[in-house]
Order: C-alpha cells, then sequence, then structure tokens
C-alpha cells in the first residue's frame, strides 16, 4: 500500500489493437532538479509541464518547507520563489519523500552543506531503500546522518556549518548520488569534482549550467570528471519540461505487442543518457520511429511511433547501457517475453535497490504468468515465448513499487489470460493519468479499492 492512499486491486485483460495519442506526462527526473533548483535560485522560477504525480508533488511539499515559495498555477504551471544558495531555512517537522528515493536522496545533497537539521521519512518502500550511498559521500562536506539500521529513514541530517569542496568518484553508476554530490557542492567553497566511470543521465549538469552555475565535464582517463564551482548565485529560469521516456515506455512497449497497434507518444525527451530503451528496442526488432525531431529547453526531444512488431527477436543487452535504461528493464523484460530468444540483461545489480528488488519481483511475477526467467546478483535472462504465446492469468505482487505495477499491467495487454496486481496505488507516484491514458488507446483496465 502506498502512504498516499489504500491498496488498489488491479486487472489487465487481453485487448484489441491500441491506437491513438499518448500524452505522456512530464519528464520525472526534470520535474524534481527544476523545483530544487528554482528553490536555490534567487527570484522566480517559472515551471511549465511539471508531473504532477506524487513524488514530484512531495519535492514541491519540501521546497515549502524549506521555505522557497512555490505556487501552483494549474495544468502543470508552477512558480518557485527561490531563497538562494545556502538559504535553506530549518523546517518546522518531518519531510516525508513518499515513495520518491530521487527526491528524498537529491533534498538531501540541497541541505546538506547548510547548517540546518531535517528529519527526512517516506513510505514503506522508502524507509526500506539504503541511503549511505548518498550519506557517506556528503559526511565527506562535513553532514551528519543519523537514522535506522543499515542506514535506513527515517533518518536526521545535520548539514555542515563549515562545508569543504570534495572530490568523490561515484563507485556505482547513480545519477541520484551524482546530483547528491552536485548539489551539496554549490553551497561549498573551492571546487566539487565528481567522477563517474560511466556516464549516467545528465539532467542535473544542464540544469545547473542553465541556472548560471559554473561547471565543466570532461572525459579522461579516470572516466567523466564534472567540475563545479561553488557558493555562485542561481539564476531563476524559465523551464519547458519535456514528457517522460520513462513514463513513454509503457504504452510504447504496449504497441509493441498487442497486435494491429499504431501508437503515437508525442514531445518525448531523447537526452542520450536516458534513450537506452528505445535503441534497444529497434535492436530487437521493433517497429519504433521518432518524428519530428527537435530541442526544446536544451533537451532534445522527439515524437515517437510505435506499430505492432510480431518478429521481435532477444538479444544481449549491453551492459554499458544500463545508466541510459535503468528503469525501463522491468518493462523490457516484459517485451522480451513476446520475442524469440532469450533477452540477456547484465550490469543492473542497481535495480536490486530501487522502490523494490525489481529483478526479483519481475522474475516472480513473470513466472508466475508462464515465463522462463533465469537471474543472478546483477543480470537477468528472459526466454521469449513469441508473440501470443505468453499464458497470463497470474495474480502479481507490485512491491510497492510504480514501475512494477504498470509492467505487469502491459503484460496482461498481450497475454492469453488477464494479469493481475494486488495493488496498483504505486502508479499515482509518476504516471497519475497510466489508467485512463491506456483505456484511450483501448487497453482493459480495471481497478477496485480494498479494505484494510
Amino acid at each position: 500500500m502506498s502512504s498516499h492512499g489504500t491498496p488498489i486491486a488491479m486487472t489487465s485483460s487481453p485487448c484489441g489493437p491500441l491506437t491513438g495519442v499518448a500524452e505522456v506526462p512530464g519528464d520525472k527526473s526534470i520535474s524534481h532538479r527544476a523545483l530544487i533548483l528554482g528553490a536555490m535560485a534567487v527570484g522566480e522560477t517559472r515551471i511549465d509541464g511539471l508531473l504532477e504525480g506524487e513524488d514530484v508533488l512531495d519535492t514541491a511539499r519540501a521546497m515549502r518547507a524549506l521555505g522557497a515559495e512555490v505556487i501552483d498555477h494549474g495544468g502543470g504551471s508552477y512558480s518557485v520563489f527561490g531563497v538562494g544558495v545556502g538559504g535553506f531555512a530549518e523546517p518546522d517537522s518531518v519531510i516525508d519523500c513518499g515513495n520518491s528515493g530521487t527526491g528524498v536522496r537529491l533534498i538531501m545533497g540541497a541541505v546538506a552543506t547548510s547548517p540546518i537539521s531535517v528529519t527526512f521519512t517516506g513510505d514503506a518502500s522508502l524507509n526500506g531503500r539504503p541511503m549511505a550511498r548518498v550519506t557517506d559521500p556528503l559526511a565527506l562536506f562535513g553532514a551528519r546522518a543519523v537514522g535506522r539500521s543499515g542506514g535506513r529513514l527515517p533518518m536526521t541530517l545535520v548539514g555542515a556549518a563549515d562545508p569543504v569542496p570534495v572530490r568523490y568518484r561515484v563507485p556505482v553508476p547513480s545519477a541520484q548520488v551524482k546530483s547528491a554530490v552536485l548539489l551539496a557542492g554549490l553551497n561549498a567553497p573551492g571546487e566539487t569534482v565528481v567522477i563517474e566511470r560511466e556516464a549516467t543521465r545528465d539532467h542535473s549538469e544542464r540544469m545547473l549550467a542553465g541556472f548560471g552555475a559554473h561547471i565543466r565535464t570532461e572525459m579522461t582517463d579516470e572516466g567523466r570528471v564534472i567540475t563545479l564551482t561553488g557558493q555562485p548565485e542561481l539564476r531563476p529560469q524559465t523551464i519547458a519540461v519535456p514528457r517522460d521516456p520513462s513514463s513513454a515506455a509503457f504504452p510504447v512497449c504496449a504497441a509493441l505487442i498487442v497486435p494491429g497497434s499504431d501508437v503515437l507518444v508525442p514531445g518525448i525527451g531523447l537526452n542520450p543518457t536516458r534513450a537506452g530503451l528505445f535503441t534497444t528496442l529497434r535492436e530487437m526488432g521493433a517497429d519504433l520511429v521518432y518524428e519530428n525531431m527537435r530541442e526544446e529547453g536544451g533537451e532534445p526531444v522527439a515524437d515517437l511511433r510505435a506499430r505492432f512488431s510480431p518478429d521481435l527477436a532477444g538479444i544481449d543487452v549491453p551492459p554499458e547501457r544500463a545508466a541510459s535504461m535503468i528503469d525501463e528493464y522491468p518493462v523490457l523484460s516484459v517485451v522480451a517475453a513476446f520475442a524469440r530468444g532469450v533477452t540477456r540483461m547484465a550490469g543492473v545489480a542497481e535495480l536490486r535497490v530501487k522502490e523494490s528488488d525489481r529483478i526479483a519481483a519481475m522474475a516472480d511475477g513473470l513466472r508466475a504468468n508462464g515465463v522462463t526467467v533465469e537471474d543472478g546478483p546483477d543480470w537477468w535472462a528472459v526466454t521469449g515465448l513469441g508473440q501470443g504465446k505468453v499464458p497470463g492469468g497470474a495474480t502479481v505482487a507490485s512491491h510497492l513499487d510504480h514501475r512494477i505495477a504498470m509492467s505487469f499491467m502491459v503484460l496482461g495487454m498481450a497475454a492469453a489470460a488477464p494479469v493481475a496486481l494486488d495493488d496498483g496505488s504505486p502508479i499515482a507516484t509518476s504516471f497519475p493519468i497510466f489508467t485512463r491514458l491506456m483505456g484511450a488507446l483501448g487497453a482493459r483496465i480495471s481497478s477496485a479499492p480494498q479494505a484494510g
């Protein structure tokens, strides 16, 4: 059950062709960062197309609690009146980040170099996730974190009164950790340096530069080296949030496996650090075309047209692509179930510590629906049954994970028998219009609140 509502049982039944235009919500990663950097700028930042899912709305509430003014103008249009770098006020109460690992880790970074104490909590899923991967580098700035055993929330972060700049090598590819360190570096003197062996999504670097921070990126023998000069005065911006490629993944993947489908998904952000899924699908033989390619707000954007693809073939997904599609592996595994041959996914250890253990959650659910899956610590392999041959018919657990929930709803659209879900309420954290949007395309998803 989500922290924002009662459990909602859902069932996705086999359907006819999915057709039409899928207007997916704004990008979640960019929405979080726009709110946080707007709160750290001086003056009014205007944001259009903000994702109004629970994760992002929790971040907006957190910025208000830290002293920024956040005004909802309706229709995804917001104003943020920032307090400046180092200007956050100590909140009066605990900050609840709901289900959002991105939100809590980025906010921790933003407050770590201010002389305030902030206590964070979340829902049952978030409170079970490890925070040491962020609090360890933040300690190098001088911040202190006190939480439950295993570095779990609820946790109080005591910001550094006299922060120092750091040089930090990210041990495992993670845009959240990189971004937290960069946000902390904003209020530290001198230069903060982050080194990542493999490039992860670069929305933070792009947006920091847009707000006027002095930031540079270079490729060296060490990897990708990002250098940020601390204590700038950030300039307010007008930000148009592109539509979320991670949300687009669901109507796109559904169209590829439901016979006769033809779906257009307009205005999708195609940042190279986020577009790994679409590259992978095309390598599998997907009829997926980019139309009207353009640039909006410093991000590459295109309209995606996805058509039913009966001859998908399993492939080995390159491990180095993982960072650019880490959130899309669950729904990719659904597509793999309808392909011919084996799809192998390696270098994905981070999936074990997302909102759920996504490898275990998808493997268990796919097996229950008649699909063969093998898995290890940082890999898994799905043996496809081919188009129209996935039995379905099982009830699976969402594990309080929005992407697990939506992935199994996609499975039910093309399986031989309906697929049921114990709790679809977490979908509201990232894609609150999912059921309505997919229904308008022709999907058959039913839901009912559960007692208790």
